[in-house]
């Protein structure tokens, strides 16, 4: 059921519009003595969650007893972030994510299911993992909010991932990752339905019905003037919330190229990108508009590390970004990264297949990766200052810019809110 909707390629809501919006879906809910909010965490801090949140716990007061933010393999918030994203929040409603430990599973997707809707690219069970929070917390009311957008792993981000990847485990997590990554990520970015959320479908179906989970999405992305534009905000319990945000993302999220691009700058807010699993999404997001032997540059200043996880991190560093065969390889071959398929699937993820460059322009603080170490995973390093130097960002607008000497650049300040492809390789 839908509890709220509004939004269109040429809507532009306020903070108040979301604040009325959500109030108006929460007074249809009716009333709710314990809730349980889940938004994303910092790194996705343009999804509006944050205020989201906030307006919820003005609206419940001491009802909303406690927020925990969709890690998934994620760092855990510090207190600077919570404040930032959070607003006047107590931070005592904050809770930590472990998706090691503290998981349960609430059912199995069967192993037939996974090999069906995968092609036979997958011949495992899933398991459906949440935080044991939301399965034994008592709440009457769970409020999944974030950002649907165009995503590697299952094709539209939000609606049940928020669920089952930002509170699940470790095999859940894993497992999911590859799924999506041995089925081919091109196929399935911009696409709503594809295999790992039909899992994720099944999953709520057959296993979640009887948790009272309400999704708060928007749709947010870059406007033509290049200004963060959020243009809507559906509510709900079913898919049909998550595909009727999904098709308005598609409309405002993807750019649509009639050539591809031989040279593209993207740019990684220190704030929200310090490590290549975050920052690989500009890899993921420009993949399909890039040409054979183009020139992909990442302008990372804050980038200090690989993985979010210190686990993945060194696996990213054992193995590499060196294509699907030869990650196909090492998982048959390696015990630790076949026990780590979220690791192996990112690897496969970050890697242009040997079609395009990759050059990471690290910042040069102490903490920042070095060039042994770029290099080391298989991507080209180049000096931060020099790059910087030709290819401003600040001076650059988004899109295509020609320099003085007539080189063409395409910029792109925030992958995580778009996907660019040329037309030919995107099938609707």
């Amino acid at each position: 059921m839908i509890y709220f909707e509004t939004g269109s390629p040429t809507t532009s809501l306020s903070a108040d519009d979301l604040k009325q919006g959500l109030h108006t879906a929460l007074e249809r809910l009716g009333e709710r003595r314990k809730v349980l909010a889940v938004p994303p965490d910092f790194t996705r801090l343009p999804s509006r969650s944050g205020e989201l949140t906030e307006f919820c716990w003005a609206y419940y007061g001491d009802r909303l007893t406690d927020v925990l933010p969709a890690l998934g393999t994620h760092t855990p918030m510090t207190e600077t972030q919570i404040a930032h994203m959070f607003g006047r929040m107590p931070h005592d409603l904050f809770r930590i994510h472990d998706w090691r430990r503290d998981v349960v599973t609430l059912g199995t997707v069967p192993a037939s299911f996974v090999r069906e809707v995968s092609e036979g690219a997958c011949d495992f069970s899933w398991p459906a993992q949440v935080n044991r929070l939301l399965a034994d917390g008592g709440h009457d009311l769970i409020l999944s909010i974030g950002q649907v957008v165009p995503h590697e792993v299952v094709g539209m981000a939000n609606y049940n991932k928020n669920i089952f990847v930002g509170t699940g485990g470790t095999e859940a997590i894993h497992k999911s990752h590859y799924i999506g990554a041995v089925y081919g990520m091109e196929r399935m970015m911009g696409h709503a339905d594809t295999p790992v959320r039909r899992v994720f479908n099944y999953a709520s179906e057959h296993f979640a019905a009887h948790l009272p989970i309400v999704y708060v999405l928007t749709v947010v992305g870059l406007n033509d003037e290049g200004a963060l534009q959020t243009y809507g905000l559906f509510i709900g319990d079913d898919l049909s919330v998550f595909d009727h945000a999904a098709k308005l993302s598609l409309q405002v999220n993807f750019e649509m190229l009639d050539e591809p691009l031989t040279k593209a700058v993207v740019w990684l807010d220190p704030t929200e990108f310090k490590s290549t699993w975050l920052g690989n999404k500009s890899v993921y997001r420009t993949r399909m508009a890039l040409a054979d032997g183009a020139d992909l540059i990442v302008l990372a200043p804050a980038l200090t590390e690989f993985g979010e996880d210190q686990g993945i991190d060194k696996l990213i560093r054992k193995y590499g970004y060196f294509g699907t065969p030869h990650t196909l390889k090492m998982v048959a071959e390696n015990e630790d990264l076949a026990a780590n398929l979220a690791a192996a699937a990112h690897l496969i993820h970050g890697s242009s297949e040997g079609r395009f460059r990759i050059t990471y322009c690290p910042g040069k603080g102490p903490k920042n990766l070095t060039r042994a170490e770029i290099e080391g995973v298989g991507f080209d390093w180049a000096d931060y200052d020099e790059i910087t130097a030709r290819y401003d960002p600040e001076r650059m607008k988004e899109g295509r810019n020609v320099l003085p000497d007539g080189e063409e650049v395409f910029y792109i300040s925030n992958p995580a809110l778009g996907l660019w492809a040329v037309r030919d390789r995107f099938t609707y």
